[in-house]
């Protein structure tokens, strides 16, 4: 059995393991690094060691210095686990939108945790990014690791996860399939799978659908920890320069529904819990397994552990409050859901009109005029989307008054809609219980946006939910008609 003389001994050499159930039927066999069992629980504790242990050789890093990074989560936690042990102060910057038990690890292991929002352009002073560079400023001896554009991580793959893939499969894969992020894992590990089997390996990239590096738009999606997100007005979008696009082959495009499903069936399948992007990869791999023969070969790559995700992707609750899950089993459950309501009454479409949150007074006016129904909400429209709305509701506007409001020359009507916000509509999910939405209305409000997939797709009304057999509660409030919700183009 393994001793180590540190925690740090016990970063890489994660085993392999054949995904027997998933991959049934297919004839090329799938095994996947379990790299959620390295110390810190992720893939990113080998770029963590490897960044610390340059940054010293460089003497960038000394002797009761400050290590400072912004991350989704992992990799501050790789790093606290390595810094803390050597006798460094760590400060992470961690994402608004990360799972609450990131955090909570986190702090657990004695890092300092600031937390700083992302859906922002790039150059916003408040940006997390931002953040943690003004940190590193007024620190003094402190280091910031910037794993997006620190050679030192792709390079612990090229050393490290590379070669152990290689020797654990005796050199037989044909195809290597991890997520992108940082991009560290995939170009290290792939370019010394390259090298090493002349070229004859296929590595390919597992991406969410809206992420740029497959040529998505770079709107919100929820799977964390992978891929890339541009904010609208963002000056600039900089790849990380730990991502080499060269080294990728192709890409598979996965949704978020199908990279939180696969997470759970790998978890209740193949006694695997991982992450979400472990989802995404593993969705990936069955389809390009699915190409090939029994003489191929595919790994893919685990990159962090699913206990970081139990309030979100292993939770029931939360998957149906955002609209992932929308089954419903009317024997061991009598009471329906909001996606029965919408079947029955046809309100599927026709309610929704999509304005962007970039837009003026005006034309938020006049794209609600001849709205159909008598509850038109107006909700932000993506302009690289099409159509397609993105997830964060910030404010609602009264049409009817702001539309008073231009013409009394009270407005400008060239003044943006963001300036004349009142309080959003609720959001409700399709797989959520009528009770549960009729909750989530409260007394004040007459209806409620409804959301699959995390976006919206259809209104529901009060009286919709009474009608569905439940006690109506408080009395409905009068006609919104004029009431338009104005939700923003992107987020992460």
């Amino acid at each position: 059995m393994a001793v180590y003389e540190s925690t740090d001994d016990a970063i890489g050499n994660t085993p392999l393991f054949r995904l027997g159930r998933l991959d049934a039927g297919i004839a090329a066999p799938i095994y996947a690094k379990a790299e959620f069992l390295n110390i810190g629980g992720s893939v990113k504790d080998r770029a963590a060691l490897s960044m610390i242990e340059q940054a010293e050789r460089d003497g960038v890093l000394r002797p009761g210095g400050t290590i400072i990074e912004a991350t989704s989560g992992n990799t501050g936690i790789g790093l606290t686990i390595v810094g803390r042990r050597r006798g460094y102060r760590v400060i992470v910057g961690v994402s608004d939108r990360s799972a609450k038990e990131k955090v909570d690890i986190l702090t657990a292991y004695g890092a300092e945790v600031v937390i700083a929002p992302t859906a922002l352009p790039k150059q916003h002073p408040e940006h997390l990014f931002n953040v943690v560079r003004r940190l590193e400023a007024e620190i003094p001896g402190a280091w910031l690791a910037n794993q997006y554009d620190n050679p030192a991580n792709p390079d612990a793959h090229r050393r490290g996860t590379g070669p152990e893939i290689w020797a654990q499969t005796g050199g037989r894969l044909t195809h290597f399939v991890a997520g992108v992020g940082t991009g560290g894992t995939i170009s290290g590990t792939g370019a010394y799978l390259k090298e090493v089997s002349d070229a004859t390996v296929t590595i390919v990239g597992a991406d969410p659908e809206a992420s740029v590096y497959s040529g998505g738009d770079g709107s919100p999606y929820y799977v964390e920890s992978i891929g890339h997100f541009v904010h609208p007005q963002t000056d600039e979008d900089l790849w990380p320069q730990s991502y080499h696009p060269d080294v990728v082959d192709r890409f598979e495009r996965v949704s978020d529904r199908e990279s939180l499903l696969t997470a759970r069936r790998l978890a209740r399948e193949e006694g695997l819990l991982a992450g979400p992007s472990s989802g995404t990869a593993v969705a990936a791999a069955l389809r390009v397994a699915r190409e090939l023969g029994p003489e191929d070969l595919v790994v893919v790559l685990l990159p962090d552990s699913g206990r970081s995700y139990l309030s979100k992707a292993f939770s029931d609750d939360w998957l149906r409050q955002w609209g992932f899950l929308d089954d419903h089993d009317a024997t061991a459950h009598p009471e329906p859901i909001v996606r029965d309501v919408l079947d029955r009454t046809g309100s599927w479409a026709g309610r929704l009109v999509t304005v962007s949150s970039l837009a003026t007074a005006g034309e938020a006016v006049m794209s609600l005029a001849g709205a159909p129904g008598a509850f038109p909400v107006v909700l932000a429209r993506d302009e690289r989307r099409h159509g397609i709305t993105a997830t964060e509701i910030i404010g609602s506007v009264d049409a009817d008054l702001l539309r008073t409001a231009i013409s009394t020359g009270r407005v400008d009507a060239r003044s943006p809609i963001l300036e004349h916000l009142a309080d959003p509509l609720p959001t409700v999910g399709l797989g959520q219980t009528v009770s549960e939405a009729r909750a989530a209305l409260g007394h004040q409000h007459a209806g409620a946006i409804v959301l699959r997939d995390g976006r919206a797709v259809a209104l529901i009304t009060r009286n919709e939910l009474g009608s569905a057999g439940l006690r109506t509660g408080a009395a409905t409030p009068a006609s919104t008609s004029g009431t338009a919700n104005v939700q923003r183009t992107r987020l992460v």
